[in-house]
């Protein structure tokens, strides 16, 4: 088991040609993501599970309070910085190849954002979108579509929202660093701590159960007794 956890406990760290990724104290990189290459991580960064930072044929930076979910693909590309902002938000499996990713912007999940081309500061892409080479979408903007079309400004309710939910995963890098360890599975089921105030649950749902019959039982016994009988003779 000690090997095991110190296996995935290691942070996955590639030097190539000579550049070794830098990781900021503060930040942190799930043990099973890979990062190789010209890769710097900023401080109060989140770098989920199974993320690929590829910084081996282009630079990629990624600034402060980012987040970057599990699964993502960053690829660095020739003659280009790939970078991804100050509280820039990249959702599930989302790949950006090449490309820069303003303060505050959020990609969605499973959208694809190509060379060159640029998220504006407080602007979103939506899940599953494709942005094409150089395109621009503009600051506070939402783009969706593959490709992906500029439609809308966002409101003050959506930026609030998205500032909301990063600022989750700047908390959780602090408690992934903290919290997280390998562990052996258990073989049986038992019931955590955090939710042992729900134990009382079922008998609640039986208790409700049982109104709910002897209502419906009364509203029966009214309905039957509403009916007058009929003043036609059966045929």
């Amino acid at each position: 088991m000690k090997k095991i956890a110190k296996l995935f406990t290691t942070l996955r760290v590639w030097k190539y040609k000579g550049v070794t990724p830098v990781v900021h104290p503060t930040a942190y990189v799930h043990p099973s993501a890979v990062l190789i290459g010209d890769v710097h991580v900023g401080a109060r960064c989140y770098i989920g599970p199974c993320v690929v930072l590829r910084g081996d044929n282009g630079p990629i930076r990624i600034l402060e309070g980012a987040n970057i979910q599990d699964g993502c693909v960053v690829h660095g590309a020739p003659g280009n910085l790939t970078m991804i902002e100050r509280f820039g938000h990249i959702g599930h499996g989302a790949v950006l190849h090449g490309c820069h990713i303003a303060e505050n912007a959020f990609v969605g999940i499973n959208s694809v954002v190509m060379d060159r081309a640029v998220v504006g500061k407080d602007s979103w892409v939506a899940a599953m979108s494709f942005v094409r080479e150089e395109f621009d979408v503009p600051p506070g903007m939402l783009a969706m579509g593959a490709p992906a079309k500029v439609i809308k400004p966002l409101t003050e309710k959506q930026l609030a929202g998205k500032a909301k939910a990063t600022a989750g995963d700047r908390a959780l890098a602090e408690q992934a660093a903290s919290e997280a360890q390998v562990v052996a599975p258990l073989t049986r089921s038992v019931t955590p701590s955090s939710v042992s105030s729900h134990q009382g649950a079922p008998q609640r749902m039986r208790a409700l159960s049982l109104r709910m019959r002897r209502s419906w039982r009364k509203m029966r016994r009214r309905t039957h007794s509403s009916i007058k009988p009929s003043n036609h003779p059966t045929p």
